[in-house]
């Protein structure tokens, strides 16, 4: 038992190391606008019924697939530290490294642009920090998301626990313009959305120095 136990131990502490890696290898500062828009094209799944739980063997895959992690922008929250890469999809490999694209077609700044990630056991990685995030009416939050040409911000309106079952939260809402984030809680039985409104976009270039230092970029990095 002893055996046993240890190995689940170093598996996990293993596959976070991994997790953080590929988190931190393919954020948007390491990336082009020309490499977004070559991902862009990629053709992806968006079965979020096929995500399966975060295990060992997966994030060992997804080391070794690193080609078939497609980032189409970045998402950067800076009130919890999170700072992670977009994925187009919803494959097991992109949800283990980041966060993937709920809908196909989906644009920054339009509609209801969806995003999910796992719950970690380490409070730090991939959308655990998430449950971190005040709720609206005793702070403001706001969130950033950028493809390399603009930076788009929201403001943290709702922060709820639901039923898997639930999928209307990431569906357009005529009118409004929103970013919904959504991730299980730890029993698996919950999802934690966290859903913010559009304020505004603004080319990278023009961006403030908060805007850029959220993910770790220069204003001459944009396009």
């Amino acid at each position: 038992m002893l055996v046993v136990g240890l190995a689940l131990v170093f598996n996990n502490q293993i596959k976070n190391q991994i997790v953080k890696w590929m988190s931190n290898k393919n954020r948007i500062e390491h990336l082009s606008r020309k490499d977004i828009e070559l991902n862009m094209e990629k053709d992806v799944s968006f079965d979020f019924d096929a995500v399966e739980s975060l295990d060992f063997e997966t994030v060992v895959k997804s080391r070794v697939y690193q080609d078939q992690l497609y980032v189409v922008g970045g998402i950067a929250i800076p009130d919890i530290g999170l700072n992670l890469p977009i994925y187009k999809g919803l494959s097991n490999y992109a949800l283990s490294a980041g966060a993937g694209t709920m809908k196909e077609g989906q644009q920054m700044g339009e509609g209801n642009y969806a995003l999910a990630s796992h719950n970690m056991n380490d409070g730090s990685l991939l959308f655990a920090p998430l449950s971190n995030i005040p709720a609206p009416e005793s702070a403001e939050t706001l969130m950033y998301l950028t493809d390399l040409e603009y930076i788009y911000t929201y403001k943290v309106v709702m922060k709820k626990y639901v039923d898997p079952s639930q999928s209307e939260v990431i569906e357009d809402v005529e009118g409004k313009k929103l970013l919904t984030l959504v991730t299980c809680d730890f029993s698996g039985t919950e999802r934690l959305i966290i859903q913010g409104e559009f304020v505004n976009k603004v080319s990278g270039k023009k961006a403030t120095t908060a805007m850029t230092n959220a993910f770790n970029l220069e204003t001459n990095t944009f396009n």
